[in-house]
């Protein structure tokens, strides 16, 4: 990938880029206290860091603007999937898109060789590239390691499927990693017409604070959060409640199916109510309800999906203009 006319060169890593690779590094580490860059020491491998890449069946990308390396990243194939390493870039480039291209080629080469997935470590200390990762799909995945290296490094895990349609159930971690994404999903189908509790027009903060709502209620057990990623990205979520009055505890809700409007039609809503409802079962349910506006599309999904109408409530809901409309109750028998 070039961009000549901006002096920016996307490019194959070289074994020679090895002095811009540890000037880049440590300017970035140099933006956290205590974070310190001992190339003999530590990593010794940046020396000549292609050839250690492609060694371990992996590739490694170099940005470079005006000769100087801007930008950098590498994945290789691991225990479960691929790893996404050596993700950093250059102060002057965040915010331009070179760090979203880098990103990219390094998942398109993965899933060009049969990924289904990629995973990657990141320092605790680097939030701002956390925001980055989730933006583009990431979760949280499982605990906390410890590097026991000189800047006593503890790094949290992240991961994603890359290819096709994949519907998981997050965890507290997850879940709370996924918040921007899900907020984002939200507010789209909220603007595309979605009667799901929210009116127009829907800002960020009320659509971040219901998603960390959430995550609490998924940590203290109330509810299970699944999503859907498509060829990587994060498409839709529903959720199952499971907080149920004492005299129902046979019972839960489906509340929130939510698909990106982008990536619609393709099976995506169906196989995430599959994912709740055989959470349920799980859980002993026994039966299941949910409502949805009356006549809308959804409605027809729940149908086939063996949901029976129970009926409607005139005048259930208002809509931005004030006007009242009926929700149709659903329930489906496991």
């Amino acid at each position: 990938m070039n961009g000549e006319a901006s002096g920016l060169q996307i490019r194959a890593g070289r074994d020679d880029d090895a002095d811009g690779y540890i000037a880049l590094i440590g300017d970035c580490w140099r933006e956290y206290p205590g974070v310190v860059v001992e190339v003999e020491a530590e990593v010794p491998e940046i020396r000549t860091l292609a050839t250690f890449m492609a060694d371990h069946g992996g590739a490694l990308w170099t940005a470079e603007r005006s000769g100087r390396v801007v930008g950098m990243t590498a994945s290789y194939p691991g225990d479960d999937g691929w790893v996404l390493s050596r993700v950093y870039l250059d102060a002057t480039q965040r915010g331009t898109g070179v760090g979203q291209s880098l990103l990219r080629l390094a998942e398109d080469h993965a899933r060009a060789a049969g990924a289904a997935r990629m995973s990657l470590w990141s320092d605790v200390l680097f939030t701002r590239a956390h925001s980055f990762y989730e933006k583009h799909g990431y979760v949280r995945r499982g605990g906390l390691r410890a590097l026991n290296d000189l800047s006593n490094t503890i790094e949290a895990g992240f991961t994603k499927p890359l290819a096709g349609l994949v519907v998981e159930e997050l965890d507290m971690a997850a879940a709370e990693s996924a918040e921007r994404a899900l907020s984002t999903i939200l507010r789209d189908c909220v603007q595309e017409g979605a009667s799901i509790g929210f009116l127009l027009p829907l800002a960020r903060e009320p659509a971040m604070a219901f998603w960390r709502r959430v995550t609490k209620a998924v940590g203290q057990g109330e509810t299970r959060l699944f999503a859907a990623w498509w060829d990587g990205e994060l498409a839709g979520t529903v959720q199952l409640g499971l907080d149920m009055p004492q005299n129902q505890p046979h019972r839960g809700d489906i509340k929130k199916l939510l698909v990106s409007p982008a990536i619609r039609r393709r099976g995506i809503a169906r196989v995430l109510m599959r994912a709740a409802e055989a959470a349920a079962v799980q859980a002993g349910r026994r039966l299941l309800v949910l409502d949805t506006l009356a006549e809308a599309p959804s409605a027809t999904l729940y149908r086939n999906l063996g949901w029976s109408p129970a009926g409607v409530i005139p005048g259930y809901a208002l809509d931005e203009t004030g006007q009242a409309h009926g929700t149709e109750i659903f329930y489906k028998a496991l």
